[in-house]
């Protein structure tokens, strides 16, 4: 069998037909999409220890975070062994580029400045090294590390300062030594784990000085660094006690040799000529003499072979003796040397001689600030399943520098593209590599440390586009902020979680997507809870809780709420006051806590405050506290028992005023009877009543009825202002005379008794009437009532028809009024 065109049997196939059979497929490199009948991965859940709290990452809600349980507490971090420390150096190292191997070049005149690093570290003592970039301090380094293996009994560290604060370099130094995952201890813990660190840290890209580096140093004690810097960082401090060691270029001889070495053949006469004037220009650079010598290797290759860059390279489609840009002309025999400027800024031409998906690839790294992407997203990003070997071809040209675990384009070559035009499209770039990580970081088969790893890339995609001005820019961040964050917090990259937090949330707030902009709120509130920033932490909190609110998402503003409760609760401070939408209510209590609140301890409590925004509340959580001493209480809880007192003295008021209404509403009702009855009658008087038929009496039949028959009606008779009663009209009580003069008493007013009157009734729920001091006849119905005789009762000039406010304020009116005006009249 043909080994290039083999048969279906050796792809699993039973049979020779192609296409059918039981076959199976052969799996992808970076297989993203399950497998059919494979269950698809769920959302990425990650719980880990963040000093004293639990901290449970969840990309759909939010994160959550709660006082770390009892027995959940991981112990002390086991330290690394050295087959450990190799293990991880390995896995953290940039990615070796695919392709042929580059040549090794030695380190020339740089023993002087090795001897004394390693002396200086060996002795306990810490050095920053400082260097132009593209002066070899990172190959210097390596040769350092490899000379100082077994000085120290924690071995040596390698970290990167790039783009990296002293909280960062810190962390990473614990993790370094310490095999502990899914744990970060809080600051107090780790500056007791740092402390106890011997080990000679590497530090390449140093980006800091001042006081940051002091608090470093002193941080460690037992560890001695290596610093290594450009001379524009700032300085140590004036008191410190670091060693200086400045890097200087190479000499002119070395420059020489350095690129016949890379070459790998004998320079020609006017070869090194033209070195010589690139040393004058570039300083004698380590850097632009291995630029310089890939140079030459293209111009030997075109020499030998005109059409070498016709299938890949930069002259795809055009004639073997078109001319090769820059006044070169191809004859096959000679090629001229570059000029003295194409050499001190070689990108350009470098990159006009690579192949099509280098060169996009070197526009997307301008595109995101100098960052490269890794080689395994390159396929994907430009369009070619050859892509990832474009790394290979930017690292032999010298284009390319490690950054970490990393590649990053070197230094001054960002510059150099952007004046060439490879910047023309930056955005539309940045976005499409937005996108893709979008949808990359947040597949559930990416783990966190992949995403942690390539953490670089995607911030520059996010800062590159926001603030946009082009159409949906703002939203490709917000979604990828949004897909990134959680697996920055779970790969316990915080540094990046918080950038890609607030570039977030700017964008969303740009975007106007409130929903996401609440989201980036509420884990900055979180993350400024685990940094130790309860005021922060407090801030951004209220404001995930209100916009939550105004959007009706519930489970969002609980567990803002949450957040929010610990947030008062850790800090001591006053409670907080969160604003609510209604039907929110709090978190039902767990099964674990008791039904009642402790001794010493109040109850959470909500009040209604005024907003714009209608059917808002006030939620105040629970806080536990002692009582002070002498029974008062102070900081929040003060706050509390003075929301109590106003909310009693509001319904005090409340209360009060209806009462006063009612008695002021009873007055006016009875008011005109009053003053009748005062000026023509009287206190044993009683008024005349109209005998108008349209009047119905105080308690008239429930279902509206009338009746002319007062017995049948079974309306009670109503005790007067003075204690006397008032019978309807139509009643059969006599009326006054009205020839008798107005005012003059009755005969028996000495005596206090008035005759009875006899009321028929047949209601049961008649009103009793005032006790009469006279008895009635023996002949009288028991049921029936004594009323006064005409004899004795004062006449008025004019008949007086009754109020029909007291008619209609039924007999809790006129009982009131009787009450009221009742006293010394009755014996």
């Amino acid at each position: 069998m043909d080994p290039t065109h083999r048969g279906p049997e050796e792809y699993g196939r039973d049979n020779g037909g192609f296409g059918e059979g039981a076959g199976r497929r052969r799996p992808a490199r970076d297989q993203l999409t399950p497998e059919p009948g494979q269950p698809t991965p769920q959302a990425r859940v990650v719980r880990l220890i963040a000093g004293d709290y639990l901290l449970t990452v969840n990309p759909i809600d939010g994160s959550e975070v709660e006082l770390c349980p009892p027995g959940e507490q991981p112990g002390p971090p086991a330290r690394r062994t050295a087959t450990g420390r190799a293990d991880r150096e390995r896995a953290t190292a940039p990615p070796v580029p695919p392709g042929p191997p580059a040549p090794q070049l030695p380190l020339l005149e740089r023993a002087q400045e090795r001897e004394r690093l390693v002396r200086l570290l060996s002795r306990g003592r810490s050095v920053r090294l400082t260097g132009p970039a593209g002066s070899g301090r990172t190959a210097l380094l390596d040769a350092v590390a490899a000379d100082c293996a077994d000085l120290a009994p924690d071995g040596v560290v390698r970290l990167s300062g790039y783009k990296r604060s002293a909280t960062d370099l810190l962390y990473g130094l614990f993790e370094a030594v310490h095999d502990a995952p899914l744990h970060r201890p809080d600051r107090d813990r780790l500056l007791e784990r740092v402390r106890s660190i011997g080990a000679v840290v590497l530090l390449d890209d140093l980006e800091f000085g001042g006081a940051a580096l002091e608090e470093l140093l002193d941080a460690t004690p037992e560890c001695a660094f290596l610093f290594a810097t450009v001379p524009d960082v700032a300085a140590p401090t004036t008191d410190s006690h670091l060693e200086e060691v400045f890097l200087a270029g190479l000499g002119r001889s070395t420059a020489v040799d350095l690129l016949e070495r890379a070459v790998e053949r004998p320079l020609t006469d006017e070869e090194a000529n033209w070195a010589g004037d690139l040393w004058f220009e570039s300083e004698g650079l380590p850097l632009r003499f291995v630029q310089a010598a890939a140079l030459l290797r293209q111009r030997d290759l075109l020499r030998t072979d005109p059409e070498a860059y016709g299938e890949y390279g930069g002259r795809d489609g055009l004639p073997a003796d078109a001319p090769f840009g820059h006044d070169q002309a191809v004859d096959g025999v000679h090629i001229p040397l570059p000029s003295l400027g194409e050499g001190a800024a070689p990108a350009a031409l470098l990159a006009s001689r690579l192949s099509g998906p280098a060169r996009d690839t070197l526009r997307f790294a301008v595109a995101l600030g100098g960052e490269v992407p890794h080689q395994a997203h390159l396929p994907a990003l430009i369009g070619d399943t050859h892509a990832d070997a474009a790394l290979g071809e930017l690292a032999g040209c010298g284009l390319l520098s490690p950054a970490g675990s990393r590649y990053r384009l070197a230094a001054g070559v960002v510059t150099q593209l952007e004046a060439a035009g490879y910047g023309e499209d930056a955005t539309e770039r940045a976005r499409t590599a937005a996108q893709h990580y979008a949808w990359w970081a947040g597949h559930p088969s990416v783990t966190p440390e992949r995403v942690t790893a390539e953490g670089d890339a995607v911030i520059a995609a996010m800062a590159q586009l926001v603030p946009g001005d082009g159409a949906g820019q703002t939203s490709v961040a917000v979604l990828l902020a949004r897909s990134a964050t959680p697996a920055f917090a779970a790969g316990l990259h915080w540094g990046a979680w918080e950038k890609a937090l607030r570039i977030g949330q700017e964008a969303a707030r740009i975007a106007g997507e409130v929903a996401e902009e609440a989201y980036f709120h509420h884990e900055l509130g979180v993350l400024a809870l685990l940094a130790g920033n309860p005021d922060r932490a407090r801030a951004e909190l209220e404001t995930s809780i209100s916009m939550r609110g105004a959007l009706a998402d519930k489970s969002g503003a609980v567990a803002g709420r949450r957040a929010l409760a610990l947030v008062a609760d850790r800090s001591g401070g006053p409670l907080p006051i969160v604003l609510t939408p209604p039907g929110d209510e709090l978190p039902v209590s767990r099964a674990e806590e008791p039904a009642t609140p402790p001794a010493g301890t109040r109850p959470s409590m909500t009040q209604t405050l005024p907003r714009p925004y209608e059917g808002a509340t006030a939620v105040i959580s629970r806080q536990s506290a002692p009582k002070a001493a002498g029974g008062a209480r102070g900081g929040r809880f003060g706050l509390l028992a003075g929301a109590r007192r106003n909310l009693v003295a509001t319904a005090a008021g409340v209360l009060l005023t209806g009462v006063l209404g009612t008695v002021v509403g009873l007055g006016l009702t009875s008011g005109d009877d009053d003053v009748q009855g005062n000026q023509d009658v009287t206190t044993e008087q009683s008024q005349s009543q109209d005998g108008g038929e349209d009047e119905l009496p105080a308690d008239g039949p429930a279902d509206g009825s009338t009746s002319a028959d007062p017995a049948s009606s079974g309306s009670p008779a109503t005790p007067g202002p003075s204690g006397s009663e008032i019978t309807p009209s139509g009643s059969g009580t006599p009326s006054t005379d009205p020839t008798e003069p107005s005012g003059t008493p009755s005969s028996d007013t000495s005596s206090g008794s008035r005759p009875p009157s006899h009321r028929p009734t047949t209601s049961p729920t008649t009103t009793k009437s005032p006790k009469p001091t006279k008895t009635s006849s023996p002949t009288a119905s028991p049921t029936e009532t004594e009323s006064p005789s005409p004899t004795d009762t004062a006449t008025e000039p004019e008949p007086s028809s009754p109020d029909t406010s007291d008619s209609a304020s039924g007999p809790s009116s006129s009982s009131s009024s009787a009450s009221a005006d009742s006293g010394p009249a009755i014996a």
